[in-house]
């Protein structure tokens, strides 16, 4: 193909993305007009503003830490030696140095605030070019609320928050290459230009020459090349000791600032070191490593840049970038958040658990990823690198020729959910509990007052048996054994084990089953934060026993062995009772075995008794465990009658394809084959039985 054909492919006559499906003119509003646009701009500002704020409030020494070693005491390279000496050293390349000589002589108040709104400013521009850079025709109402949304990623995004508090200029390369490959059909030279001057600023960008060159954009390649060289050149002239540094004692900046083994530096150099590599071993094998990454990765950005995808095609190479760096800090990852743009996966279910994967490792920490486990740790540490591995040289991204591009399979809502996504959103629902739970009201003397209230109310009901209840637990060695473990371990077993099951048996039931132990627990967390309550084992002076961590220094300011680990006074409601209370909700619903029912309905019965043998709650606790389950379950079947599910339920009776389920789990769903017709979505040409074995839902064991 040549450079014309590849130019009409690759990017269309207003500098946008190619949209092979079809014209972008007469494009039809959606109902809901201007509403989430407007709310996705407001959500916007308020990030932007608090991020803003959180950075300016800092003292001077603590923001904007990378800035200020670029002024010095006489202003930005006059310090009198090199701008890589000492602590906190310059870590840019020496024309970015130059670049920042104006900024010499500004306060650092003044250049503190100046900086932070222009980042701000920065962040809107990249969000609205990326969003101009995705293939294809849509809505006008999706577009205009796209990028919002696009703004609202990036400023909740670890790079980004990262450049803030630093006071890097990461974004500046990213938007200037991504202008570029967007622009290199009409205006090469500028094109050329503007990732040659990215490149000048943060060098592996050079990796979109040859992204250029091999699209056809031969001038845009060749201006890049001769405008990257160029502001090295006239860096060199300026800094000549500052530039033998960098490009040849440092090889391209290795070796500046933190260690290059620090878990921040997210590149195949960094990772080596961490795995214990070092030496001319390390040397040889990153630069095989890089090699491989740099070509197969740049020859599928060549694919996707022809297929119309710039955006995908630019993140690609950024991810190869980000691979093959010696360092690559947080905030020079922000390439890895824009493969978001590129669309996995056959089935409508599965197109989201690569953004949201995506999303998750670049705007959270990576304990939140994956439980705090030795074995399972490296994963947690390097997963921006594997992200960015896997948009660079694995993921089949969908082309916008493939008929799956705009219609994959349909999932359904009632067919089993894609296990990778499932999985990301337990993890993290559990992490954001754990947070929660733990910033919850801890106030001593408060929690202390509405544990006293509760043994009031429970006096006047004659239900205050927990203190009996727990002596006579303390004074059987073997009852108090049973207890402890019992308390401990199938709080998460037993759930864990239920999902497991019908993930793999009753996926309808599943879904039902999740949702509503997700209300269950949304609710719990407002009790927690609305109503703070210390437990029977943490009531000074009453007496009871705590039968697994022994008795309290009550006279200490942070008494108990767990007070500095997670916040001990969010007893109302008791979860581990509402949890087992769900168990048997499930487990009487799910199948007709009697002894299977008779088992799941005295498991919340015994977690009563455990709960407060071992003082860990008192019987009201448990009450508004129940509750809470109760208040879940409504709710679900809220959800799912009125909800994304009922709608499709009710789209698919009209169509004809199948009949409306019921959402909420019982008879249809124990009864066997027979009993009702098959879920929404049912292929055609497909009977009831095996459609039935298809989606999991077969004869009860």
């Amino acid at each position: 193909m040549g450079a014309r054909g590849v130019a009409e492919g690759v990017v269309g006559a207003d500098g946008r993305g190619a949209a092979p499906t079809g014209p972008r003119r007469g494009l039809r509003r959606e109902p809901w007009g201007a509403a989430v646009p407007a709310a996705l701009w407001l959500l916007a500002l308020a990030l932007a503003v608090r991020q803003a704020v959180a950075v300016l409030r800092l003292p001077p020494g603590e923001r904007l830490t990378d800035l200020d070693s670029w002024i010095g005491e006489q202003g930005v390279l006059e310090t009198g030696g090199s701008l890589y000496d000492g602590a906190g050293a310059f870590t840019g390349t020496p024309f970015s140095g130059v670049v920042l000589r104006p900024l010499a002589h500004t306060a650092e108040q003044v250049l503190g605030v100046t900086w932070t709104f222009g980042t701000l400013l920065l962040v809107a521009a990249l969000g609205t070019v990326a969003v101009r850079a995705l293939p294809g025709p849509a809505t006008r109402s999706a577009r205009a609320a796209a990028v919002p949304a696009a703004v609202v990623l990036l400023v909740l995004s670890v790079p980004v928050r990262n450049t803030f508090h630093l006071g890097q200029t990461s974004i500046i390369p990213v938007l200037l290459a991504l202008c570029g490959l967007l622009y290199a059909a009409r205006a090469p030279r500028g094109a050329g230009a503007a990732v040659g001057l990215a490149a000048a600023l943060q060098p592996t960008v050079l990796l979109f020459a040859p992204l250029l060159w091999l699209t056809g954009r031969r001038r845009a390649a060749a201006a890049s090349g001769g405008v990257f060289a160029g502001c090295t050149a006239l860096a060199w002239a300026a800094l000549p000791s500052d530039s033998w540094r960098y490009w040849v004692h440092h090889v391209a900046g290795a070796g500046l600032g933190a260690p290059a083994d620090a878990a921040a530096n997210q590149s195949l150099h960094g990772l080596l070191l961490r795995l214990g590599v070092h030496g001319p071993a390390e040397v040889a094998l990153f630069a095989v490593l890089a090699g491989s990454v740099a070509v197969v990765g740049l020859r599928r950005a060549v694919r996707y840049a022809r297929d119309g995808q710039l955006l995908l095609a630019a993140a690609v190479a950024g991810c190869v970038a980000v691979a093959v760096s010696p360092t690559a800090w947080q905030h020079q990852q922000l390439w890895i958040l824009l493969a978001a743009a590129g669309r996995v996966g056959r089935r409508s279910g599965d197109r989201l658990v690569w953004p949201v994967f995506l999303v998750l490792v670049m705007t959270l920490d990576s304990t939140a990823l994956v439980p705090e486990v030795p074995v399972l740790t490296p994963l947690g540490e390097n997963a921006p690198l594997i992200a960015a591995l896997l948009a660079a040289c694995v993921l089949p991204f969908v082309s916008t020729r493939s008929p799956l591009w705009d219609a994959p399979e349909r999932s359904g809502p009632f067919s089993r959910p894609n296990l990778m996504l499932e999985l990301l959103l337990i993890r993290v629902g559990y992490w954001l509990y754990s947070l929660v739970r733990g910033l919850a009201p801890d106030g001593r003397q408060t929690a202390e007052a509405h544990g006293r209230q509760i043994l009031e109310i429970e006096g006047a009901l004659g239900l205050d048996v927990e203190h009996r209840l727990n002596h006579a637990v303390a004074d059987a060695a073997r009852l108090e054994s049973f207890m402890n473990s019992y308390y401990a371990g199938l709080h998460f077993l037993v759930p864990i084990a239920l999902l497991a099951w019908l993930y793999a048996r009753r996926p309808l039931a599943y879904r039902w089953a999740r949702t509503s132990l997700s209300f269950t627990t949304l609710l719990g967390l407002v009790g927690f934060w609305l109503y703070p309550l210390a437990p029977p084992r943490l009531m000074p002076g009453l007496g009871y026993i705590d039968t697994a961590h022994g008795p309290q220094d009550f006279d200490a300011p942070d008494f108990g062995v767990l007070t500095g680990i997670s916040n001990q006074y969010a007893a109302m409601p008791s979860l581990h009772v509402g949890w087992s209370l769900w168990c048997a909700v499930v487990v009487v619903r799910c199948t007709p075995n009697v002894w299977l029912r008779a088992l799941g309905v005295l498991h919340p019965v015994l977690t009563t008794v455990v709960v407060m043998g071992t003082a860990n709650h008192y019987l009201l606790d448990a009450a508004g465990g129940a509750a809470v389950v109760a208040a879940g379950a409504g709710i679900t079947r809220l959800w799912f009658r009125h909800g994304p599910a009922g709608r499709a339920a009710r789209r698919a009776e009209r169509a004809g394809r199948a009949p409306d389920p019921d959402p909420v789990p019982g008879a249809a769903d124990t009864a066997g084959p027979g009993a009702s017709g098959p879920p929404a979505g049912a292929a055609p040409g497909r009977g009831p039985e095996a459609e039935r074995r298809r989606a999991g839902a077969g004869a009860p064991e």
